[in-house]
């Protein structure tokens, strides 16, 4: 029987979903398909190959499946960090992944460059932790941008302001971003440096649960990292004074588990902040506008001069700020665009191999615009 000389208590401090031998039946069929194998962690991704853990204090370099070193195989159906795969031993006595169990969440992005390719931040996530500093890093905007990124995926967005102990703006950041806490995203202030401060966040990160960390250079990631682990593990570099921007002291995305039998995943700061097409701005901060968009008089409705727009309304009203208004309807513009490229390279796809496209394009998902 599958399973049976594997340490499961073991595999729960680093995350593993279940009592024992997964109830998933997709899970469960991988363990049938290969029995001799053992379930671990994704804890680091390199171009040569990966580091797994079975346990908080394992680091077991793994080769990767022959078909992921292939060019053109998509990046995202390669296993990312907080993945869970299955190990065999090969005869040279190095461990090897032999198959990827399907995510139960992700976060995913659309990698930069003209061509339509996804790109996994951190995958079978509970938590996505979008840290900013309360510094010249305070953009609103951009924690939209990255709202967006979560929506759809399956894990929760906290919003974590950093660096509340600089200065006597963190009221007002909060109460900038109320719109979002009206939709029941958590908005938190702390200082990254204080244990008491970040315990605010402890509520996230019990026992078997994975929390991601996501937001630019210089946000306080790193420094939030090593206060909730108890010591200084990740490097840490002070922003610039002028426009308070970080350099990257985070190199590649690691998962680190935390002595409350949690898994954090730090990541780079990341740039370019692109959908994939599948987000649902429902989701995604915008709740509140989809909904009103939905009394409109007109399906088609613009939202700018149509009689009966319940979107201008709120907005006259004073109940939607407009600047949000304006970059949801940019970031639904994205959104569109890239399902449309999506659909595209799935229609190609299935073309190939004889099937039916299967995503919807931009049209039926947000109408024309």
């Amino acid at each position: 029987m599958p399973g049976t000389s594997i340490d499961f208590p073991t595999l729960r401090l680093i995350g593993w979903p279940y009592a024992g031998l997964p109830e998933d039946p997709a899970w469960a069929g991988a363990f049938a398909a290969h029995p001799r194998a053992k379930p671990a962690r994704v804890s680091e991704q390199h171009r040569s190959g990966y580091v797994v853990a079975d346990g908080p204090e394992a680091a077991i370099k793994a080769e990767s499946l022959p078909e992921w070193q292939k060019p053109r195989f998509p990046s995202h159906e390669r296993a990312a960090v907080g993945d869970w795969v299955l190990l065999e031993g090969s005869a040279s006595g190095r461990s090897r992944i032999v198959a990827l169990l399907p995510r139960h969440t992700s976060i995913k992005r659309g990698a930069a460059g003209e061509h339509y390719h996804q790109q996994v931040i951190a995958a079978n996530v509970d938590t996505v932790f979008i840290v900013c500093g309360l510094d010249d890093d305070f953009n609103p905007r951009r924690i939209e941008r990255y709202l967006m990124l979560v929506g759809g995926g399956g894990a929760e967005p906290v919003v974590v302001l950093t660096k509340a102990d600089q200065t006597d703006y963190a009221p007002d950041a909060v109460e900038t971003l109320a719109e979002l806490a009206a939709q029941r995203i958590t908005v938190c202030a702390v200082n990254a440096k204080d244990p008491l401060s970040v315990a605010s966040l402890h509520g996230w990160l019990g026992a078997g649960r994975t929390a991601v960390l996501v937001g630019s250079s210089g946000a306080g990631k790193s420094t939030l990292t090593n206060t909730l682990l108890g010591i200084d593990k990740m490097k840490t570099a002070a922003v610039r004074e002028n426009d308070s921007r970080g350099r990257h002291t985070t190199t590649h995305r690691a998962l680190i588990p935390l002595p409350s039998g949690a898994c954090l995943i730090d990541t780079p700061g990341m740039r370019e902040l692109k959908p994939t097409g599948e987000e649902e701005l429902a989701e995604s901060g915008f709740a509140d506008i989809e909904a009103l968009a939905e009394q409109c008089k007109f399906r088609d409705c613009s939202h700018q001069t149509e009689p009966g727009c319940a979107v201008r309304a709120a907005i006259e009203a004073g109940d939607i700020d407009e600047e949000r208004f304006l970059n949801y309807l940019k970031l639904r513009d994205e959104v569109a665009a890239a399902a449309d490229k999506l659909a595209a390279r799935l229609a190609q796809a299935n073309i190939k191999t004889g099937g039916r496209p299967t995503a919807k394009r931009s049209d039926d998902k947000y109408g024309r615009h």
